[in-house]
């Protein structure tokens, strides 16, 4: 029997390769800071990872991974329980020599933040930064929300053109449902805050003896501007939420990207026949809520206040001008087609789950409410100064 040439060297090297390879473990103590050094390759291995007692501790934990050569979760499992002792203790632990993947694991698990973020957040550049997180994250906001109101006007355009993928009859079924099925809310909110607005303003009339301008007072404030911010109110909670719960449900259950996948363009087909609706339905809810207002007027005047019923109607005839009439209409027409934006944006901004198409209904009566009063004021300012 002869012996093969370098069968001893190659021997040697895989007994060093074994020995490199093989999972290690040891804690180094470095002056008042302990030191954990990894080794070797964990992947499929069970080796256990010495423990420290914390108490032992006074100074900071590191880990030194540069030799670790594979890791799964039964080494990460391992190290929690080695490290949760010091997380308890607040102790100082700094696990940045770790994998990315290894390191993420284990800061969630010991509910620590790394390190570049606790010193980020102790510095100003540290508040400059949230600051700009915070920009970038309203800016993207601000930023869907234009891109969402282009796609409108550009849906608009092609409707226009005779190019849309809007359907007469959803138009139709649209208008229908927010339209007639809206009137008897309206007729009582209308009613109840108008028999406010008239009790409350012939009240202050009566201790001049000037009941007669009773008709004056709520023709003017109902047509020109409460009957077109309680319609708008109303329409946010009953039609905007709708809109925002339909196309919200609609996107968790997949069926938008069914319609863009077969060609079909979901603004076309679900949010321009919405607009439209609204835009059809609003200054007619306005008219009536106004007229709701101003016989309510007429029955607290003459029932209450002792005024004659044609004399009211007299004055409420000379009290409402066309720019009254056309100012009333304008905000109503205006509120009406925000609710309806605000409630299929974030129907189609929604997230695919239950949860997340509550919080978009919910975020579509706020929005819509908050956008109603912002234009209102906007309104009022400029009519004021346009002295209409």
């Amino acid at each position: 029997m002869h012996d093969v040439p370098g069968a001893d060297a190659s021997s040697d090297k895989m007994a060093v390769n074994d020995e490199t390879l093989a999972p290690d473990a040891r804690w180094v103590s470095i002056g008042d800071d302990w030191v954990l050094e990894l080794a070797g390759a964990w992947r499929g291995h069970r080796a256990a990872v010495p423990r420290l007692p914390a108490s032992e501790v006074t100074g900071r934990v590191r880990i030194d991974a540069d030799r670790l050569r594979s890791w799964d979760a039964a080494l990460a499992s391992a190290l929690w329980h080695r490290l949760e002792p010091f997380a308890r203790r607040q102790a100082d632990v700094n696990l940045q020599s770790l994998p990315e993947g290894l390191q993420q694991i284990l800061l969630l698990a010991l509910g620590t933040a790394p390190p570049a973020a606790n010193a980020a957040d102790a510095s100003s550049p540290g508040r400059v930064a949230r600051l700009g997180i915070w920009f970038t994250a309203w800016w993207a906001q601000r930023r869907k929300t234009l891109t969402f109101f282009g796609e409108v006007l550009l849906s608009l355009g092609r409707w226009c053109r005779g190019r849309s993928d809007m359907r007469a009859a959803d138009l139709a079924w649209q208008i229908e449902q927010t339209g007639p099925r809206s009137l008897p809310i309206v007729a009582l909110v209308c009613f109840l805050v108008g028999l406010i607005v008239a009790y409350m303003g012939a009240a202050q009339l009566q201790r001049f003896g000037a009941q007669n301008y009773i008709a004056d007072l709520v023709t003017v404030g109902v047509v020109r501007e409460v009957a077109a911010l309680l319609v708008g109110i109303v329409l946010a909670g009953r039609v905007g939420a709708a809109f925002a719960a339909q196309i919200g449900s609609m996107r968790a259950n997949e069926e938008v990207d069914a319609l863009a996948t077969m060609g079909v363009n979901p603004v076309d087909f679900l949010v321009l026949p919405r607009v439209l609706a609204l835009l059809i339905v609003g200054p007619m809810l306005t008219a009536f809520g106004a007229l709701v207002g101003m016989a309510v007027g007429w029955l607290v005047a003459v029932v209450i206040y002792g005024v004659t019923p044609l004399e009211y109607v007299y004055a409420s005839m000379q009290a409402l001008t066309l720019p009254h009439v056309l100012v009333g209409l304008i905000k109503g027409t205006s509120y009406s087609v925000l609710v309806a934006l605000a409630g299929c944006l974030q129907g189609m901004s929604a997230g695919r789950s239950a949860q997340a198409v509550g919080d978009a209904t919910t975020a579509s009566v706020v929005q819509a409410i908050v956008w109603i009063v912002v234009v209102a004021s906007a309104l009022t300012v400029v009519f004021q100064r346009l002295d209409v």
